[in-house]
């Protein structure tokens, strides 16, 4: 488990200048309260969430009318309202800081760098204001984009936003089929994408995909082709309804912007889940409850200041896109990277942060796993001075790889590992910057958030593994589903297991400091003699091995109980022969417990993930069991599926 000292501890500098700690002696002020830790701090936001997030509505200066109520119906789950009364807009609150500092800036591998100063993306988000007016696009009107994470991107999110209409992007590497099984569901008005992207090197085109695409979303008026590689008015010709942006754009001049105020609740976003057992769920997140969620998780749990470097590699179809974008409400500079984290090496993120002088390194674990096992050290080649926080999501970062932020990329650094969700838009539990990191550990649970790890009899738990839960309720919770009218998916989805309380499907523990290990999804855990072990723990171990690149393991039904299979993608030159096997088995034993220790471990050359890099357990598990995978679109490598059909290993 976790070391006897921490990893990181802050400086008493450091703590006094964190907005979290201005918070809570804001939060003193208000409640009548003394705060001497986070977990008084905690405790007190989720007692009183009613003035728990007033406050965080006053110290982030949000924009809009706040109203006199911050929430009725508070015990019920769905069905609590935040901020009834109050009105405000999205848009107006991310573009509230004018002037000729850069609000964004945006590199395309290394063939792209823009720059756009906040009066930029204000004229440039007026200008697309007036493009979706002249459209006819009103509130609740939904607009669709297949996009690179680009400045247009943002400014088209920011100008839909503005009107009231509701935002849904993916990135352009999703085939066809995966734009249409997200996108034919919402029944967009207008569709953008891009004339093409940029990718290890390489010009992706992709006029045939959007031309395919928009010729089945029948509600779509107009079609906008996004210049990136130079070619958006040649594209824009072969396709029915569409314009260049450009050109579409040049019948508006720059003016001041318009914000429609909304209730809190208004739909801002449509998410979609990425998982590969059916169509994908189309995930309905409020304006209000974004927006104060974002500010919340910004400011205090990353230490957001105005005028920060703020970057998260990340593409338009994660929900990390909408959580780092949101980072222009504290007046923080974008930095947005598109393209391979590893074009033209794996220094390319690392030369981003040096250069624009980043102070928040945002990225997923698979990344800094990848960094460590190509036996790179920015420690010793980027100066990173700026980086004050390295933030980690996407699955669970490895206790080698917490370890490795701090011998391979920066002593001094805040390691914020996080984990949350689309369902969410935001983190359950996440970085605390007044409180030491432990070496595998989530620091903490997110402020208003009552998370808990509940047993299979609905009880608390401390440290032991069991059901990551939120047992009231918050304000990024999803309004609901689209094409749900009864709500029945959507109460199926999180309130099925436990009446009236969050069921988050992570398989999650509590440390004995009070942070949490997330061992992976509960609906991929693993069940050998009816004991629940999460995939997480097997992981943290095997890929340690300098034999093994990466691992992928399931359980298998065999003989009448479940069976754990390892599947492993070995380094170059290396053979799975018996002595590896025995190694792997006793590095399991030795570091997780024997009933980790898989029963069959089988070599293969690929392992299937999703478009935002994660694993995928349950369709690997569903093709060794002879079943149909339902959304393989899901996938960035679907072809790696067949690697783990009808494997003769497996059949005794």
């Amino acid at each position: 488990m976790a070391a006897d000292t921490p990893l990181w501890t802050p400086t008493q500098d450091q703590i006094a200048s964190a907005p979290m700690t201005a918070f809570m002696k804001a939060a003193a002020a208000k409640s009548g309260k003394a705060f001497s830790s986070y977990a008084e701090l905690h405790r007190w936001s989720i007692d009183d969430r009613e003035a728990f997030w007033s406050l965080v509505w006053d110290f982030c200066a949000l924009v809009g009318d706040k109203g006199e109520r911050a929430l009725i119906d508070g015990e019920k789950m769905p069905g609590a309202a935040f901020f009834p009364d109050a009105k405000l807009n999205f848009a107006e609150n991310l573009l509230k800081k004018t002037g000729g500092g850069l609000a964004i800036v945006f590199r395309g591998e290394d063939k792209v760098e823009r720059r756009l100063s906040w009066n930029e993306l204000n004229a440039l988000t007026s200008r697309l204001q007036q493009l979706f007016l002249s459209l006819g696009v009103k509130q609740g009107d939904r607009i669709a984009a297949m996009m690179p994470n680009m400045p247009e991107t943002v400014a088209a999110m920011l100008a839909a936003a503005s009107i009231g209409a509701v935002w849904s992007s993916c990135s352009p590497d999703f085939g066809e089929q995966g734009v249409l099984d997200r996108f034919g569901q919402i029944e967009p008005v207008v569709f953008i994408a891009p004339d093409g992207y940029w990718y290890n090197g390489k010009a992706i085109e992709v006029a045939d995909k959007v031309r395919a695409v928009a010729e089945k979303l029948a509600t779509v008026r107009k079609v906008l082709i996004v210049d990136y590689l130079g070619t958006s008015s040649d594209v824009a010709a072969t396709i029915d309804k569409a314009a260049a942006l450009e050109e579409a754009l040049s019948l508006f001049a720059a003016k001041a912007l318009a914000f429609e105020r909304l209730p809190f609740s208004h739909p801002l976003y449509i998410l979609f889940s990425s998982g590969t057992t059916g169509i994908p769920k189309c995930i309905v997140h409020s304006a209000g409850g974004t927006l104060i969620q974002h500010v919340k998780e910004h400011r205090l749990h990353a230490g957001l200041l105005d005028g920060d470097r703020f970057f998260y590699f990340t593409t338009c179809g994660w929900m990390m896109w909408n959580w780092l974008v949101s980072g222009l409400a504290s007046g923080a500079t974008l930095l947005l990277y598109d393209g391979s984290p590893f074009y033209p090496d794996g220094n390319a993120l690392f030369d981003f942060a040096d250069a624009e002088e980043m102070t928040h390194f945002g990225t997923s674990a698979k990344f800094i796993d990848s960094v460590r096992k190509a036996g790179l050290k920015p420690i010793t080649s980027h100066d990173l001075e700026s980086v004050r926080t390295i933030s980690s999501t996407g699955s669970p970062l490895s206790p080698e790889d917490f370890r490795f932020v701090y011998d391979g990329i920066k002593t001094d650094v805040h390691l914020a590992s996080v984990s949350g969700g689309t369902d969410i838009v935001s983190c359950f539990v996440l970085g605390v910057p007044i409180e030491p990191v432990w070496t595998g550990e989530i620091q903490g649970p997110g402020l208003g958030l009552a998370v808990d790890v509940w047993n299979d009899d609905g009880k608390p738990i401390r440290q032991e593994k069991g059901e990551l839960v939120c047992t009231k309720a918050f304000p990024s919770m999803p309004i609901g589903f689209w094409n749900d009218p009864e709500s029945k998916k959507y109460h199926a989805a999180y309130f099925e297991r436990f009446d009236n309380v969050w069921c988050h499907g992570d398989f999650a523990e509590w440390t004995a400091h009070g942070g949490m290990i997330i061992h992976g999804r509960s609906d991929a855990t693993l069940n050998p003699g009816g004991v629940r072990i999460g995939t997480a723990e097997i992981y943290n171990q095997v890929e340690q091995m300098p034999e093994i690149l990466e691992a992928l393991c399931i359980g298998q039904d065999f003989d009448n109980d479940v069976r754990v299979v390892l599947f492993v993608r070995l380094a170059a030159g290396v053979r799975l022969d018996e002595d590896l096997e025995k190694r792997i088995r006793a590095r399991i034993r030795a570091g997780a417990s024997p009933r980790h220790v898989p029963a069959k471990i089988v070599a293969v050359t690929d392992i299937p993930r999703t478009k935002s890099g994660k694993i995928t357990e349950l369709a690997v598990r569903d093709v060794v069991h002879g079943r149909a995978i339902k959304n393989k679109e899901a996938l960035a490598n679907p072809e790696a599926l067949e690697l783990f059909r009808n494997l003769p290993e497996l059949a005794d």
